[in-house]
């Protein structure tokens, strides 16, 4: 493991100028509506059909092109707006190499990802991706390991950085992983897992701290919401506020709430996506997350208690 993560690092060390022409090209080929090919050999093939996944996943169309099954038809998937990334660790792939000038003649852009820039494939491509892996995690310094992980880590880099630079947002994100939690996370609105209505505990300013946990108990609830006649906030009140008050006062129930609630608490925009409230709550440490509307009216409230049962964290 000490072997490959020191591939990654000393392929970080060596970027250059072409790293930037690459996400260039990207941008490029999707502003003509184009695609990305991947194509490899060997186990730069299982490399290739990963990065297809990534790419799709951030909205960029790709395919895998096997170099082999390329001049037996699968050559006709490739149309001039693409862009064509190929893989080989020394450069020399024979079947790596007769591909280029096909691709070329359709018009396809390429990009060597090579251990060698100065080897055949980096040399007859428009663009040349290099890494470093100085030995194998291989005993005999001869099965694919360092290589391969570089060579992964440094596309993934690219993908990561055009989908920094681009205007891909977490609601497209999730429109491309629309099952399981990571969906469940990224596509729901605070409004659809929030406690509202009745279960939402909410009591005007000026009320007594008995009457305000007369009315937390009836809603079930940790927190209570305190508010200004306008129906704006003016605070939260919780369990923990509770006992912090009696700590320091027994005879605490009878005085105004006004006094132990919290002004200004954390909150979050009603249609706001629950990623953004996990945010909220791990950077915040808090247990409960106030939703507001337009007019800072509070309309519910995102108990922490609820998130593991809904499978979004």
């Amino acid at each position: 493991m000490q072997v490959e993560s020191q591939a990654i690092l000393d392929t970080a060390d060596a970027l250059d100028e072409s790293f930037v022409q690459v996400v260039e090209s990207i941008q490029a080929a999707v502003d003509k509506e184009g695609k990305l090919i991947l194509a490899g050999l060997g186990k730069n093939s299982g490399i290739c059909q990963k990065l297809v996944g990534t790419f799709n996943s951030i909205g960029v169309s790709s395919s895998f092109l096997d170099p082999v099954q390329a001049v037996h038809g699968d050559l006709g998937m490739c149309q001039a707006e693409d862009l064509a990334i190929v893989f080989s660790n020394s450069g020399e792939t024979r079947e790596v190499i007769e591909l280029i000038p096909l691709l070329r003649r359709l018009g396809v852009q390429t990009v060597a990802v090579t251990s060698d820039k100065t080897g055949s494939l980096g040399t007859v491509c428009d663009f040349a991706l290099s890494y470093v892996a100085n030995e194998e995690a291989c005993p005999l310094n001869l099965a694919p390991t360092a290589s391969t992980t570089a060579s992964l880590a440094l596309v993934d880099a690219v993908a990561m950085v055009f989908l920094d630079q681009g205007h891909f947002s977490k609601e497209d994100f999730a429109k491309f992983h629309p099952s399981g939690s990571l969906g469940a996370s990224l596509l729901l609105k605070v409004d659809e897992i929030m406690r509202s209505g009745e279960r939402f505990a909410s009591i005007p300013v000026g009320s007594t701290v008995q009457e305000t946990i007369v009315e937390m108990t009836r809603a079930k609830a940790g927190s209570i919401s305190i508010l200004e006649e306008s129906g704006q906030l003016a605070g939260i009140f919780t369990d923990a506020d509770l006992r912090r008050a009696i700590l320091k006062d027994t005879e605490v129930f009878p005085k105004l709430i006004d006094d132990y609630m919290t002004r200004q608490p954390i909150v979050i925009s009603s249609g706001s996506l629950v990623a953004d409230a996990l945010k909220a709550f791990e950077e915040n440490k808090i247990d409960d997350l106030l939703v507001v509307d337009e007019n800072k009216k509070p309309v519910g409230v995102v108990d922490g208690q609820d998130l593991p049962k809904l499978r979004v964290v």
